[in-house]
């Protein structure tokens, strides 16, 4: 019986049935039909126990989980459930899923003919990577009298893992193939140089470099003929992710760490589909999580597993330590992006000195967020002294913000300031400027 619920129906049926007693004591000929109703009431209630019950393995259902969780992104769950009783049931699904998601009011309600399925889905969108367990899918069934309901449950305690996004890898790759990504417009990358290997001669199309126009070539065959290149491989790029105190900033659910890991692992993909070397490491007390700079099968899944065992107790980041391990780990010249957070110029300017030494043997990329709560206060429009206030000192900070890119850029140091939803884009973007340019 453990498994039997009464439905609202069957409750309702007995107010109206006390109703009826109710007139009773004015009208008493609705006594006998209280009784008559009464009785009613509990006979079709167990006529319905006998339909709904009769049956072991009535309903089917099954949870269809992905191999692992994408952070950050919205992940669908199939739910498919098969209705094997000889008529139509309503059924009430709720499945536990994992506490992280702090969702209390799950619940999806279906139609069912006999003899059919039906197949739904709902998403989760995790905000921190680890693990997550799903408690039992269940499953209440009643048929169309509706006075009780059978709780059928299926796949017990399922663990699954939440990884750094991975889900729209592949729409970056698409386009990064066409050097253009979508923010606000398409952004195209424009070749101003060739650090380039030769590829092959072909024919002259409108947007070609007219200076690499072939003119023994075109004197040839009597039509325009150009030099076609391909972008230069093997270079090595270093990931340098922060895991300090300044990190553990949260935007929209998602820490500024957590934003970094996710633009790893989409830059990496990037990276590793252009032929370059993608290598990593994780710093705050020391350094950590190093992966070599590899073009090699599988890298793309040791960055992964990396980054998705990535653990922090947001302590003060030593810079000191970081360029110690730098210079003595990276031997070649690479492109070093580093995802940090400067606040202010003066915390810029405590660890200048160690960045300036990286940037010495390598080119550095300091990549920093904007602040979104700032961008808000700017964005609106004040009608009181306080919110003219609030205006003022988001625009001093703003300000101070591009100092400290104004001051990376007096040492040679190229930076990043983007949005933390925008960040995968940004920082995906200045790779492929950077090879465009050919300034590695």
């Amino acid at each position: 019986m453990k498994n039997l619920y009464i439905n609202t129906r069957f409750f309702f049926a007995l107010i109206g049935v006390g109703i009826l007693y109710v007139l009773a004591f004015f009208f008493p000929f609705f006594m006998i039909l209280g009784h008559g109703i009464l009785l009613l009431v509990f006979l079709t209630a167990f006529v319905d126990y006998l339909l709904v019950f009769r049956q072991k393995d009535a309903v089917l259902a099954q949870r269809i989980l992905p191999e692992k969780l994408s952070n950050g992104d919205e992940n669908a769950v199939k739910v498919d459930i098969k209705n094997n009783y000889s008529f139509k049931i309503n059924v009430k699904v709720i499945d536990e899923i994992p506490f992280q998601f702090q969702k209390r009011d799950f619940l999806i309600k279906k139609e069912i003919q006999s003899g059919k399925n039906t197949l739904f889905q709902y998403f989760l969108e995790p905000k921190e990577r680890g693990e997550y367990n799903f408690g039992a899918l269940n499953v209440y069934a009643s048929s169309p009298i509706g006075f009780v309901s059978k709780r059928f449950i299926f796949q017990k305690d399922t663990s699954l893992a939440s990884y750094p996004s991975f889900i729209h890898l592949r729409k970056f790759e698409l386009m990064a193939l066409q050097n253009e990504f979508l923010l606000g417009g398409i952004k195209k990358i424009r070749k101003l140089g060739h650090t380039m290997e030769f590829e092959q001669i072909k024919e002259y199309v409108p947007g070609d470099d007219v200076r690499t126009i072939n003119w023994k070539a075109t004197s040839k065959t009597n039509r325009l003929m150009v030099n076609q290149f391909q972008d230069e491989k093997s270079q090595r790029i270093f990931m340098l992710i922060d895991k300090g105190r300044t990190m553990k900033m949260p935007f929209n659910g998602l820490s500024l760490l957590d934003y970094s890991i996710n633009a790893t692992m989409a830059l990496s993909h990037i990276i590793l589909k252009k032929g370059d070397r993608a290598g990593m490491m994780t710093f705050s007390k020391k350094t950590e999580n190093k992966i070599a700079a590899e073009n090699k099968s599988g890298q793309l899944r040791k960055i992964s597993e990396a980054l998705y065992n990535i653990r922090t107790d947001f302590f003060e980041s030593d810079f000191n330590r970081l360029y110690q391990d730098v210079k003595y780990s990276i031997n070649q010249r690479s492109l070093v992006l580093l995802f940090t957070n400067f606040e202010t110029l003066d915390g810029l300017n405590r660890q200048m000195k160690y960045l300036r030494g990286i940037a010495k043997n390598h080119l550095l990329v300091v990549v920093f967020f904007k602040n979104t709560e700032i961008q808000k206060l700017m964005n609106t429009h004040p009608e009181s002294m306080q919110g003219i206030y609030d205006e003022i000192i988001a625009e001093k900070f703003e300000f101070e913000k591009k100092l400290i890119i104004q001051e990376l850029r007096k040492y040679g140091i190229y930076s990043v300031y983007t949005l933390p939803e925008n960040l995968n884009v940004d920082v995906i973007n200045k790779y492929l400027e950077i090879k465009a340019r050919g300034i590695l």
